[in-house]
């Protein structure tokens, strides 16, 4: 598990936005209720949870000394 600053990546952030799949499954409304991801992936859930409470993105970091 990782501690600390996330590293970005400007490749994954476009791709998080374009991919094919994400449009398909959003346009068929397969998508589940936010708060519910739980049910869909549980082990994912259980790690993201604790991935985002571990690490801080740098470009948050900077918009709160901006702001």
């Amino acid at each position: 598990m990782k501690f600390g600053i996330r590293k970005p990546s400007l490749k994954k952030r476009i791709s998080a936005r374009t991919i094919i799949k994400r449009q398909v499954v959003h346009r068929a409304g397969l998508k589940m209720p936010k708060g519910y991801v739980w049910l869909r992936n549980p082990k994912k859930y259980a790690y993201n949870k604790v991935y985002q409470k571990t690490t801080f993105d740098i470009f948050k970091l900077m918009k709160k000394f901006f702001k």
